[in-house]
């Protein structure tokens, strides 16, 4: 069973990804429509804590320099 840190991990980058992809998608920021979709699907790949926490908020540095 996932600790508490990784299932609020989950929760907060899936909904951010969610957000962030119907957001993009209505505008048509494909590049940032897909940096959504990858914060919806890692947690689902990824056990460790560290590294969950790690790639969210690498993604979400990816999500603001790469806007379009």
């Amino acid at each position: 069973m996932p600790s508490p840190a990784n299932l609020f991990a989950l929760v907060v980058f899936s909904i951010t990804g969610f957000a962030v992809f119907r957001w993009a998608a209505k505008q048509a920021y494909w590049r940032s429509a897909a940096i959504g979709v990858a914060l919806m699907i890692y947690p689902y790949f990824v056990d460790r804590t560290w590294l969950l926490y790690a790639i969210g908020l690498g993604l979400c540095a990816a999500l603001h320099f790469f806007r379009d």
